[in-house]
């Protein structure tokens, strides 16, 4: 759920981004597997997306999953603004379970496949976690980004689903809706935060972000 804040809480602005691309990216479900790495291209990307943020007057902190992935994303964001990383498990990968490192080719044919798309909320990922239990995670941990930095910006460094999961929640849109939601690799999706609701200011945003502010 939207953290809920006080009539005279200024707003804070989340924005949410996906770690850049690895070499399985598209191939595989990684999950929380240890020891994947930024492929070339997806350096670059973070290299791109860091320059984008650090058009933004403001950062005040920049949080990040601790997979390496999303860190190696983190890292030159951070640094452009003069920030350490600080690393957050409630940003996590949603966990696989046993289909983590599994091929994504392979894992369609499954009839399982068919309720992740379309029925996620009722879907638990055998030896995982439950699409319910990632979405509740990932909206805590915006709540708690919200309420430390009120006012702020902050950056949260994360992966597809579970920033979905966040966009979503933001929209009042069901969590069975949200596979229609698309996060690229180092995609900035901007929310403020206030007390009247949430404002989705960009999902899966890859231009400029110097002119984004509520209209």
């Amino acid at each position: 759920m939207p953290p809920r804040l006080k009539p005279k809480t200024p707003p804070t602005t989340v924005l949410l981004v996906r770690h850049g691309t690895t070499a399985t990216t598209g191939k595989v479900l990684p999950g929380r597997a240890a020891g994947l790495h930024l492929s070339d291209a997806g350096r670059a990307q973070a290299q791109a997306v860091a320059e984008r943020i650090a058009a933004l007057k403001r950062v005040d902190a920049v949080h990040s999953s601790p997979l390496e992935r999303a860190r190696e994303t983190a890292a030159p964001i951070a640094a452009a603004r003069g920030l350490r990383v600080k690393v957050d498990r409630s940003l996590l990968e949603c966990d696989f379970g046993e289909w983590t490192g599994a091929e994504l080719r392979s894992l369609a044919k499954q009839p399982e496949w068919a309720t992740v798309q379309r029925y996620p909320s009722g879907f638990r990922f055998p030896g995982g976690e439950s699409f319910v239990e990632m979405a509740a995670r990932a909206q805590n941990a915006v709540s708690a980004l919200v309420a430390r930095y009120s006012g702020g910006v902050v950056v949260a460094v994360s992966h597809a689903d579970p920033i979905k999961a966040v966009v979503a929640d933001a929209l009042g849109t069901p969590l069975d809706l949200f596979q229609r939601i698309v996060i690229s690799p180092c995609s900035v999706t901007a929310i403020v935060f206030a007390p009247l609701g949430p404002t989705v200011l960009a999902v899966n945003h890859t231009g400029d972000l110097a002119s984004l502010r509520p209209s």
